[in-house]
């Protein structure tokens, strides 16, 4: 089992309860932000689950040079620490170079390492060097078992404070799917896995200019998930996805987040190992 891993208040991992990453794509608008974490902060609460607020500053691989990235680094941890400090639950954002984990760090609990750039060792060594929880999302391009290798980079760089996340693995052209045996596999590596529901239904580069998705499937998969047994869920939640400047068909409406989380923390209290 995964040792845990100290988040602001709570642990995750080592049979601790599921706790949620969840928050909108990027960050649109200050009211947006404050508005849906706290709404976000009180579903998980009703649900005893620990909650991580998520959002990006810069969302540096859209498909599209003219796509919207999000408010730049200094308005984006702005207000990032207005969540922390207003609504007081810790924060997650992407980090795209060792410049940006540097000064992320000094704000935000944890530091985020894109698909994309889970191979990228001056990034995995900078995060680490922050002393900040790391959450490495793992390559659509790699299997589980390699992520091993990114593990030992941010281990031999000082850090213990390690999370895995599943996004699934490229299936052809435009296409995820998540195998399910990925989530013990990471989870040998001792430290907390979470699972991606939402960027694991995303299309990339499905939609021509930008990425499609098909957000129906969050929910089966996720429930699938908790069936073989994960630590977290990472959600990106939007109050009105259609209209959300960044990964919208995937995104999971507001208002659907807390039947989607009871049922997936019924499966998860099912298939708990008996003693």
């Amino acid at each position: 089992m995964p040792h845990a891993v100290d988040i602001g208040s709570f642990k995750a991992g080592a049979g601790n309860r599921q706790f949620l990453i969840a928050g909108p794509c990027v960050i649109e608008s200050e009211q947006l932000v404050m508005d849906t974490a706290g709404r976000i902060a009180e579903i998980a609460k009703s649900l005893g689950m620990p909650y991580i607020f998520k959002s990006s500053f810069d969302k540096a691989n859209r498909t599209c040079i003219k796509s919207y990235r999000g408010p730049g680094i200094e308005k984006g941890l702005a207000v990032l620490r207005k969540v922390k400090d207003q609504l007081g639950l810790p924060v997650l954002t992407d980090v795209h170079t060792e410049e940006q984990a540097a000064e992320a760090g000094k704000i935000v609990d944890v530091l985020q390492i894109p698909a994309f750039l889970c191979r990228q060792t001056d990034l995995l060594i900078a995060a680490a060097k922050t002393g900040k929880v790391v959450n490495v999302k793992k390559g659509q391009f790699l299997s589980p078992i390699e992520m091993g290798n990114a593990v030992k980079k941010v281990e031999e760089s000082g850090s213990r404070r390690i999370i895995l996340t599943e996004r699934g693995s490229s299936f052809g052209y435009n296409n995820l799917v998540v195998d399910m045996r990925s989530f013990p596999i990471m989870r040998a590596f001792g430290y907390p896995v979470v699972f991606d529901a939402t960027h694991s239904v995303q299309l990339p580069g499905g939609g021509g200019t930008k990425s499609s998705g098909q957000r129906e499937f969050v929910e089966p998969l996720a429930c699938a998930a908790a069936g073989v047994g994960v630590d977290g869920f990472f959600m990106e939640v939007h109050p009105n996805p259609d209209e959300a400047l960044s990964d919208g068909p995937n995104m999971v409406p507001l208002y659907q987040l807390k039947s989607l989380l009871e049922r997936v923390l019924r499966i998860c209290d099912a298939a708990k190992p008996r003693n």
